[in-house]
């Protein structure tokens, strides 16, 4: 497998469903695994659960599952985040399924409440203000005596019904789009990967790492389409991270390897 292929990538909030299929089919088909019902032979793939999609035929109904041919090609943005439905649907959606995204700076300060009682001190890894914006700690984090980076990055974290996974991953802002650098991303598994990329030195241990980082922070959602879009989010953060420390992007095999996450 070939390193991944650049033109078309940006950091942007909407991830094309031809740009991973492009990469590879598998990773598509991975992103598209329902594993809940999936067991040793048996695949199958996470359903719409939803009836936004059912005006473009009985595939895109409730309980039909998500094919790689409904969400590329000619299909390719069938699905986008929330930021680029439509006023209307979006109103719906929140109505009729409770869905709420929560802005970035939300994201940020409810994660730094669980930083501070893990570290026991506060404004680890970013300072909240008071016009909703934060200011970041560009010194290596530092661990309380009798820890080390290593137990950060395995303590367990969880979002339920986590949507397009704001409090996990902070690509952009979910409530705006506005995109968000690297260096000042607030997710939960933001964080981890930070701590691995200033406490590792070649590829391969930072690449053992991310995979840990990424074991140990969970999501749940039951909307097909969000479901889908928060996978994206982590898959790009991958790549985006191990970019930002190496200087190239990894290679699709590399990326295939995240399966078992």
């Amino acid at each position: 497998m070939g390193a991944v292929t650049r033109h078309k990538l940006r950091i942007k909030a909407d991830v094309p469903e031809d740009f991973i299929m492009e990469q590879s089919p598998l990773l598509m088909r991975l992103l598209l695994k329902d594993h809940t019902t999936s067991r040793g032979e048996e695949w199958n793939n996470i359903f719409w659960a939803t009836d936004d999609y059912e005006h473009l035929g009985s595939a895109y109904s409730y309980e039909a599952p998500i094919l790689p041919e409904l969400i590329t090609g000619e299909n390719n943005h069938v699905i986008k985040p929330r930021v680029f439905k439509a006023r209307e649907r979006q109103i719906e959606r929140s109505r009729e399924m409770a869905e709420v995204f929560t802005p970035a700076w939300v994201c940020n300060h409810q994660n730094n409440l669980i930083d501070d009682a893990w570290f026991g001190r506060e404004d680890v890894f970013n300072h909240s203000n008071h016009d909703k914006t934060w200011d970041v700690n560009e010194e290596k984090i530092e661990f309380p005596e009798g820890m080390t980076w290593h137990d950060y990055v395995l303590a367990r974290r969880l979002e339920i019904t986590c949507g397009e996974a704001p409090y996990m991953v902070s690509r952009y802002d979910s409530t705006t789009g506005e995109e968000i650098p690297i260096a000042r991303r607030i997710g939960l598994l933001d964080r981890k990967l930070r701590v691995v990329s200033e406490n590792t030195e070649g590829s391969g241990e930072w690449l053992r790492w991310a995979k840990i980082a990424f074991q140990n922070v969970y999501g749940y959602e039951w909307q097909g389409d969000s479901l889908l879009i928060a996978r994206e989010n982590l898959l790009m953060t991958f790549l985006e991270y191990y970019r930002a420390r190496f200087g190239k992007d990894p290679s699709v095999k590399s990326m295939e390897s995240m399966r078992d996450v």
